[in-house]
């Protein structure tokens, strides 16, 4: 089974950047007092081990000298200190989680909303390309793993860093010797962490990409159960599941593997130089009790070397704790590359400056805009040459004019098309299947803009006029129904968000949808869920002939619209069609050639070409393709 795959791919370089200025630009505040936390938070640990070296070396050494009460009145001092200080950190690492789960959320909150608001201004063109699946994992996967990097691997390696960095300094103050014996044991930890971090880089991120795959092909096929139950796919369902699978659950393993390896490893690195360090300083140590001297070795205090010790210990976590990380950072990275890869994408492009006004007409016949709905809609045309506003009333006067189109440079699908419809017309279009008659209709939406030819809707190019308006006085009915999750009345309301009920109701009766609504268990108000599942696919189509209905617009799209219904059904969709299409230009694609023997024009098409044209007894007068097709000698596929 052939389908299309997202490409894997490393995070782009500016990712890291971008993702860290998107949080600074929505919460600079916050952000700042969290740095100031952290630091409260790495610091505390550092300036602890100093104290418990002056712990040692001028309370408890002396005191088992002259006695506990000589050093009480220091040794209280000293301990009140560590103790603000370990609070004023535990305060620092719980202001920052608090705070950082603020922004992580809130964080999460806006890029989903940049996504979606992003990907409803893409054309069709991009979800043409682009499995379902995958787009949703960029809202689940890789928001989550963006939220991982926001909430856990953020702090944890900025606070690793400056713990890091301190320790480092306070290391090099206490002992040059033992801090170089530090630096070479870093290196050796350095190198493990490129080797096994990298491999676990690179498995987290094909982990990630696994995991898109597995989720597009688990969403066909729960959309398409039926199709697998019917044909008896389910044992091929299986098997391409468990390919996907068994990649997933590879790439899972190889980054884990890499990943666990590291924490033990390191671990075991940071005991053998807690062994070097305890080694070393003891004889350090050594020198200073006995109060020998060495050339080239400074003699150590018990305190430097306990202190020195536990900040080794600090040194090796906080390391291991950046490694563990690295995977974890490059995986999140690759998830916000996909998300910001969405945001980026190019929206649907629109120059039109045309727009389509609720209009009035004053004793004259002179056409004016109103802020009333009057039932009267108007162009509003505004020329930049003299800076002057026309109003052309709104009658659904379309025109195609030499037409070329396909919907990739190398395979032209549309070859010199060229009609016209004037208001209150029909026009159907048959032929083949891939014959371009859904084609033409996306044309006259602006699905996709033409390279060559021209579209005018009353004189007007269309790449003149605003989409969203030219597309509000378009109503259409495809032959695939979108019913969403709601009740019946708000999804006939899904075509005029602010139509009343009684205008729902009424849309439902010029369907002939009202009788089998009024029989559901709650009517209208009945909850509709799954695609609507619960009705027939002709109630189904009923309901979506209601919502065009109550758009009321003054151009029709019917795309086999009664391909799915029974011929007792038909008959009352074809009833209700006819009272929708009176007074309304009217673009009808049927298999069923006996739904359009009433059009005022019908177009035969045939491999991108209008082979043949006009009415139905015209065309049966002729006795070509039309009169075949219509006498069953060839057949429509």
């Amino acid at each position: 089974m052939q389908r299309m795959r997202p490409v894997m791919r490393k995070a782009r370089p500016g990712t890291f950047k971008r993702l860290i200025g998107f949080m600074i630009k929505n919460y600079p505040g916050q952000l700042a007092v969290c740095l100031v936390c952290i630091i409260f938070s790495s610091l505390s640990s550092v300036i602890g081990s100093t104290f418990l070296r002056r712990l040692i070396d001028d309370c408890i050494i002396p005191g088992m000298e002259s006695g506990l009460e000589a050093v009480l009145p220091q040794m209280t001092s000293i301990l009140l200190k560590m103790a603000v200080i370990y609070v004023l950190g535990v305060l620092g690492a719980g202001i920052q989680s608090y705070l950082f789960a603020g922004i992580t959320q809130g964080s999460l909150e806006k890029l989903r909303n940049e996504m979606f608001m992003n990907m409803e201004k893409l054309p069709l063109r991009y979800f043409d390309s682009h499995l379902s699946g995958d787009i949703m994992s960029s809202y689940t996967n890789d928001i989550d793993s963006i939220r991982q990097f926001i909430a856990n691997s953020l702090p944890n390696m900025i606070s690793a860093v400056l713990a890091i960095i301190s320790v480092i300094y306070t290391m090099l103050t206490y002992s040059v010797w033992m801090s170089l014996v530090v630096a070479l044991v870093m290196f050796l930890m350095t190198t493990i962490t490129k080797k096994f971090g990298g491999a676990s880089a690179k498995y987290m991120r094909q982990q990630q990409e696994s995991l898109a795959k597995e989720e597009g092909f688990i969403q066909e096929m729960i959309e398409g159960q039926k199709v697998v139950q019917v044909f008896v796919h389910e044992e091929e369902a299986k098997k391409d599941f468990t390919v996907l699978n068994e990649k997933l659950f590879e790439d899972g393993v190889n980054a884990n593997k890499n990943g666990n390896v590291l924490g033990p490893i390191l671990g075991n690195v940071g005991n053998i130089m807690y062994v070097l360090l305890a080694f070393i300083g003891g004889f350090l140590v050594s020198l200073h009790v006995n109060n020998l001297t060495l050339k080239g070795f400074e003699p150590l205090t018990i305190g430097t070397i306990v202190s020195f010790l536990g900040m080794s210990r600090m040194l090796s976590q906080n390391v291991g704790q950046i490694s563990m990380n690295t995977s974890a950072i490059a995986m999140s990275l690759a998830g916000a590359d996909r998300v910001f890869t969405l945001i980026d994408e190019e929206p649907e492009k629109d120059e039109g400056y045309v727009t389509l006004v609720n209009a009035v007409k004053d004793e004259e016949g002179n056409i004016h805009e109103t802020e009333k709905k009057t039932g009267l809609w108007a162009w509003k045309h505004y020329h930049r040459a003299d800076d002057t506003t026309t109003y052309k009333e709104l009658k659904g006067d379309i025109v195609m004019e030499h037409v070329d189109f396909g919907y990739t440079r190398d395979k032209q699908v549309l070859y010199d098309i060229s009609l016209y419809a004037k208001p209150g017309q029909k026009i159907a279009f048959v032929g083949a299947t891939g014959a371009g008659k859904t084609t033409i209709t996306n044309l006259i939406n602006r699905f996709y803009d033409i390279p060559d030819g021209k579209i005018r809707y009353d004189g007007i190019n269309i790449n003149k006029i605003k989409k969203p308006d030219l597309r509000r006085s378009l109503g259409i009915v495809l032959q695939d129904v979108n019913l969403f999750t709601g009740t019946v009345m708000e999804n006939i309301r899904y075509g005029k968000l602010d139509a009343t009920d009684e205008e729902c109701i009424n849309a439902a009766k010029l369907a002939n949808a009202h009788d089998f609504i009024s029989r559901l268990p709650e009517g209208y108000d009945t909850m509709l869920t799954n695609n609507g599942s619960q009705l027939s696919q002709g109630q189904r189509q009923l309901i979506s002939i209601a919502r065009a209905a109550v758009a009321d617009p003054p151009v029709m799209i019917l795309d086999e619209a009664t391909s799915s219904i029974d011929t007792r059904t038909e008959a009352l969709v074809q009833k209700g069609m006819d009272n929708l299409m009176k007074g309304r230009t009217v673009f009808v694609i049927a298999h069923r050639l006996s739904t359009v023997r009433n059009s005022n024009a019908i177009m035969v098409l045939d491999h991108g070409h209008i082979i043949e044209r006009g009415t139905h007894d015209d065309l049966i007068a002729q006795k070509g393709v039309y009169y075949q097709l219509y006498t069953g000698a060839f057949e429509l596929e």
